[in-house]
């Protein structure tokens, strides 16, 4: 087991997570504007994040099957690990499933989905209101569910580095020590 990510994680981790925020900002603040040419236009931009990000997730998904993470400290108990293997699996599974969500949910309410304008993508569904209006609301569950788990992922590097005094945050850290690609 590697003591430390590759440089190749950690520059996928945190761009998953730039990309993440910057999705989840713009879906929040393009909700509740009216309808309008610029309204259109910031949903492209959401559903072209959306689908790069499901892109660069799988991409990172097969970096960590291919390159295990480092090892949990041996002093944290088994509970503890296995609850952060946990949150890790469920993290994943969300980051894909909120864009599949958003593509079907698209396809559903009859947008279909043209990734930077240039490459339309085939919709998942028939256009169905009712289905629309299911998968609007598990899309927003899903994001809302993904932000708490991410800030509970927060909340426990800021207490491992704080508290515990240990190295889980800062073998994440660009520029951590000896990082291999």
């Amino acid at each position: 087991m590697p003591s430390t990510y590759t440089r190749t994680a950690i520059a996928l981790h945190w761009l998953v997570a730039l990309g993440l925020t910057g999705a989840f900002a713009l879906g929040l603040y393009m909700h509740e504007l009216p309808l309008s040419p610029f309204k259109l236009k910031l949903y492209s931009w959401h559903k072209w994040a959306g689908i790069s990000l499901f892109m660069l997730i799988l991409v990172r998904l097969a970096w960590r099957i291919t390159h295990p993470a480092p090892s949990l400290p041996q002093h944290m108990p088994a509970h503890v690990r296995a609850l952060a293997h946990t949150t890790h699996v469920a993290l994943y599974v969300l980051m894909l499933a909120i864009p599949l969500s958003g593509w079907l949910m698209s396809s559903a309410k009859g947008f279909q989905t043209v990734w930077f304008g240039i490459l339309p993508l085939p919709d998942l569904v028939a256009k169905n209101t009712e289905l629309g209006d299911l998968l609007q609301a598990v899309h927003e569950t899903l994001n809302l569910t993904l932000a708490a788990l991410i800030l509970g992922h927060i909340a426990a590097a800021l207490k491992h580095h704080f508290v515990d005094r240990d190295d889980i945050l800062r073998r994440m850290l660009p520029g951590g020590h000896g990082n291999p690609p």
